[in-house]
Parts: C-alpha cells; sequence; structure tokens
C-alpha cells in the first residue's frame, strides 16, 4: 500500500494503489466510474452538477458511499463544486456533502469560505483548483485544505504555467496537500509530480476512455486516435481558457484557426460555429497526455497499466541513483 504525506488526515487513505486523484469531468464522471475507481485503489471524484436533475444527487452519494465502504470506514472519494455565482444550486449540493460526509471537497471557479467552513466542520478536507499563485494564496486564506495545482496541458479549464514553476511557487509557502495536474497519463508521469513536490497526482483525461465512463463512445474514440497535437486551449466555449479536443471544435463548426473570443463573465457557450453544439457535450475537453491512450478499456485495467508503469519508474530512478554512486 501507499504512504499518504500530507493527506494522511484522510480515513483510509493506506487503501490507495497509487496517489492518484481522479479528476472530476462533466459529463463524463458518474457513480460508477467513481465507484470502480476507488475499488481500483485510487481516490474517485465527480462534479455535483452531473447528478441531474439535482434530486439525483442523493441517490448518487448513497450509492457510492455504500459501494465504497470499508470496514469502520470508506474509501476516500470526492465530489466537484463549481463555486462560481452562475450555479445556483451550489447550497443544496453542499448540504448533501454535509449530509453524507463526503472525504473530499474540490472547489474550482472561485473560493468561498462559507463552502470550505461548511466541509471542514465535519473532517472534511476541501482541495480547491488553482492557476497561479495568487490565486492559491487567496484560496488558503479563505480557508481550503489544500491545492490542486492546475498546470499547462490539463484537460479542461486549465492554465499556462509549467507544473514545475507553479509547484515550486506553491511549495516556498505552503506545507499542506498539493496535487498536481497536467497531462499525467502515464505512471512515469505520476511519480515525477511527486518528485516535483506534489502529493498526488490529478488525473483525469484517461478515464474517459474507460467502460465505466459516461461519455459517448465517439469522445472515447476520439481519444484514442488523437495525440498533443490535437489539443487547441481556447477560451471560446465557455469563457475560461481550456484545452479542447480540435475534431470535436470542427465537427461543430468552429475553425481552430480563427477561434471567437470568449466572455468569462457570461461562462457559457458562446457565439460563432454551430450554435447546436452545446459545450462540452458536442465539443470535447481533452489534456495533452492522450498521446499514451491507445485503447478503451476497464478502469482495472487502466489503473493497472499505471500501477506498473510506476512501479517500473521507481526501479529505473533505484538503479540510476545506485549506479550513480
Amino acid at each position: 500500500m501507499l504512504a499518504t504525506g500530507a493527506l494522511s488526515r484522510v480515513p483510509h487513505m493506506d487503501t490507495l494503489q497509487l496517489p492518484v486523484l481522479a479528476a472530476p469531468m462533466f459529463i463524463v464522471s458518474g457513480p460508477e466510474l467513481v465507484i470502480a475507481q476507488c475499488r481500483a485503489g485510487v481516490i474517485g471524484s465527480f462534479p455535483a452538477l452531473n447528478a441531474r436533475p439535482m434530486e439525483v444527487l442523493d441517490d448518487w452519494l448513497a450509492q457510492i458511499c455504500e459501494e465504497v465502504s470499508l470496514p469502520g470506514g470508506r474509501r476516500p472519494f470526492a465530489v466537484n463544486q463549481i463555486v462560481h455565482k452562475s450555479n445556483n444550486r451550489l447550497e443544496h449540493d453542499v448540504e448533501l456533502c454535509v449530509k453524507y460526509k463526503v472525504p473530499i471537497v474540490i472547489t474550482s471557479l472561485g473560493s468561498r469560505r462559507d463552502v470550505n467552513e461548511a466541509i471542514t466542520g465535519y473532517g472534511g478536507i476541501v482541495l480547491h483548483d488553482v492557476i497561479n499563485d495568487r490565486f492559491a494564496h487567496k484560496a488558503i486564506e479563505n480557508g481550503a485544505t489544500g491545492l490542486i495545482a492546475v498546470a499547462a496541458g490539463a484537460g479542461g479549464h486549465a492554465g499556462t504555467l509549467s507544473p514545475f514553476a507553479l509547484l515550486r511557487e506553491i511549495r516556498k509557502w505552503f506545507d499542506g496537500p498539493l496535487v498536481l495536474s497536467g497531462a499525467i497519463t502515464h505512471g512515469a508521469s505520476i511519480l515525477a509530480a511527486q518528485a516535483a513536490g506534489a502529493d498526488l497526482a490529478y488525473v483525469g483525461s484517461a478515464f474517459i476512455a474507460t467502460e465505466e465512463a459516461t461519455a459517448a463512445a465517439g469522445y472515447k474514440q476520439m481519444i484514442v486516435d488523437s495525440s498533443a497535437a490535437d489539443i487547441l486551449y481556447t477560451n471560446a466555449i465557455t469563457g475560461v481558457h481550456g484545452n479542447y479536443l480540435i475534431p470535436s471544435l470542427v465537427r461543430a463548426g468552429f475553425d481552430p484557426a480563427n477561434m471567437p473570443v470568449g466572455n468569462p463573465k457570461e461562462m457559457n457557450f458562446q457565439s460563432g460555429g454551430n450554435m447546436e453544439a452545446k459545450a462540452w457535450r458536442d465539443i470535447w475537453g481533452c489534456g495533452q497526455g492522450l498521446g499514451v491512450i491507445d485503447e478503451v478499456k476497464s478502469t482495472a485495467s487502466l489503473v493497472q497499466r499505471l500501477v506498473d508503469e510506476y512501479g517500473a519508474a521507481r526501479e529505473d530512478l533505484r538503479r540510476s541513483a545506485y549506479a550513480n554512486g
């Protein structure tokens, strides 16, 4: 099993096979994927907004809590809360997280002290998405427990900074739980994230191409067929910059070379292209690490691949260090 460092306050963290927090993905992550991730030995997660209508969230949390139970507790899992002002169901969703004592809550697109206090009040932890050091300071000042450093190459809403630059800036002043996001689809990259200063790697895109993910079959196959060259960074889709599969943009009527400029205040699908194509449903996000994803497989098989690669990378480093004296 795995030593878990700064996240040891979460019960049953020693059940992990890998230092991995699966990223919550809109319209992709649901109970089946979360349960499969947890059982495979990583921390599963899903966005609260995936449960629609919102009353379904109660059922999802009840199902997950039952299926990931262990003697005396349960495997850790996470729920993502979008705290942007456009989310009119936030209060309802946070109340359910409190009801089920969700071990980890991931907050995105804003930092809310009241949300943080509600989660930490029952012993949960709050990990906040940040793309730079300024936002990291603000999140911790508002009561977040830890941070997810969303670096260049991450799927969905991503930053532009090198993971090495972003992690070192944060580690200069913060010694709490820190997760790294950005093109992590191989076991060696998970080890590299730890070496760079992260406690956990944030893995998302690889889980889209799994049997348990609720992504459309075409979405999964496009990831298998594509490489880093097929990813475009744009704010045209939601108003916030993110990484998207170019073939899905073209199919929706966009010209990748002449994308419109989105408005971050609106946080919705912007004008241009095929207005029938809805953000995230028909225009698909993905990180730059998709080049190593070569087939759709079960979550258990994917995690086992990552475990094998992680172990091999550790052994390679051990041998290298020994050879160099």
